[in-house]
């Protein structure tokens, strides 16, 4: 199972994060994957490399086309992870929100 530490490296980059995106549409070639992008087919391969390695999508061949599809696993163990710090930070700005509405009424002029 790959670590988080791969899956937020490989969210780190924006054309990862790119291609992920258009992985959640449908599962398409990786020729199609490298057009939008003005880099070299094996840059682009080195990207999706790097999706692979942290276990994001999943490649096949099916003749001469290799074809690579979304894979939710670790996106769903990273959101876990975040949901943790989300509470965390809540709970927070809620304590702040408190603290500021209490400070706010005990400078309220007297009537």
């Amino acid at each position: 199972m790959p670590s988080l530490d791969l899956t937020f490296h490989a969210l780190s980059d924006p054309t990862r994060r790119r291609i992920l995106s258009r992985l959640a549409q449908s599962e398409t070639s990786i020729s199609d994957l490298a057009k939008p992008y003005k880099m070299s087919l094996q840059a682009v391969s080195k990207h999706l490399g790097v999706l692979r390695r942290a276990g994001l999508i999943q490649q096949r061949r099916q003749g001469r086309v290799r074809t690579c599809r979304l894979m939710g696993q670790p996106l769903e163990r990273a959101a876990g992870w975040l949901v943790e710090y989300r509470r965390f930070w809540e709970g927070q700005l809620d304590a702040l929100e408190n603290f500021l509405a209490q400070d706010t009424d005990t400078k309220r002029p007297k009537k």
